[in-house]
């Protein structure tokens, strides 16, 4: 790279999904519509979880989080690609760029590692559903949540102060509708190969950690289940766990599919609509598959809003 190519930047400019007008007119409204059940389903589904007694247990205070972080990380990106999809201010400012990585990267890693911890919670209720409530102490959620949101600010800053030592940059067009790292890291002028390298290992380490642990999990539910006399019970079983594996494959089949390959396989069109999947579509699609699919969910809606219809 030519050194008098290489710049300083304050701003960085997001090409965004389109530039052709018509098409661009289609994603706004379409994006719009997705962001908004998003908001509505995920704070539904806190506030849900709030006012139900019977669903004040381990798991529904691990969902409760879980609709957090999917609220926060896609507040964090939809708006600016909103605007930038309406409008002609592509620019982001590089502060406002570090802070969009941080506060993202951040929202992600904990919503893997908590995957991880509602598969933990699955295994304790349905292999040793006599002691669930003793070995799921309030305070022991607590911790396990807490942990998920230390390890995500842990590792961001790993990658936000290995993206802040690049000094200059050939270019400030992020070929990108937000800032996330792969996009950026292919505009520095200086060496970044540590920086992918670090960025794939970060990412492989924690997708196959948790892994192991939903697998592992899973088999021992597996088994328990197999092993009960009853068929009620085996459905009961399954249908609890159904919800939480239809989360974990959707949101972690793309989470691999975007982070943990070589960075010489990366195709920016087809990452930017894996990305636009976990980012816009994912936190709309939790809340659905966890109500949609959960008795006491349901029920729990039944008590709140059919006294306020019949009323």
């Amino acid at each position: 790279m030519v050194e008098e190519n290489c710049t300083l930047v304050t701003e960085f400019v997001l090409l965004g999904l389109s530039d052709i007008p018509e098409l661009r007119v289609f994603l706004f409204l379409f994006v719009l519509l997705i962001y908004g059940i998003t908001v509505l389903g995920n704070l539904g589904m806190i506030a849900l979880i709030q006012a139900s007694a019977q669903l004040h247990t381990p798991m529904y205070f691990f969902l409760s989080h879980l609709s957090f972080v999917d609220f926060c990380y896609s507040t964090i990106i939809v708006p600016k690609m909103l605007d930038t999809l309406i409008s002609n201010n592509k620019t982001i400012s590089f502060v406002g760029c570090i802070v969009q990585f941080y506060l993202f990267c951040t929202c992600v890693v904990t919503e893997v590692i908590l995957l991880a911890v509602m598969a933990y919670d699955r295994f304790v209720a349905i292999c040793n559903p006599l002691l669930y409530m003793v070995t799921m102490s309030q305070k022991l959620c607590v911790e396990l949540v807490s942990g998920c949101y230390l390890w995500g600010t842990v590792c961001t800053l790993i990658h936000m102060c290995l993206a802040l030592e690049t000094p200059a940059y050939h270019s400030n067009m992020i070929n990108h509708f937000f800032c996330d790292i792969p996009p950026l890291l292919t505009l520095a002028c200086s060496d970044v190969s540590m920086n992918e390298l670090l960025l794939f290992i970060v990412a492989s380490f924690n997708e196959i950690s948790t892994i192991v642990v939903i697998l592992t999990s899973y088999l021992f539910i597996l088994i328990t289940i197999l092993r009960m006399h009853s068929a009620e019970g085996r459905c009961k079983a399954f249908s609890t766990c159904a919800s939480h594996l239809t989360a974990i494959v959707v949101f972690h089949g793309t989470i691999l599919f975007i982070y943990c390959r070589p960075s010489s396989a990366n195709n920016p069109e087809t990452d930017k609509v894996a990305t636009m999947f976990y980012t816009v579509v994912i936190p709309m699609l939790n809340p659905l598959i966890y109500s949609l699919r959960n008795k006491d969910v349901k029920e729990a809606v039944k008590k709140m809003v059919g006294p306020a219809i019949f009323y």
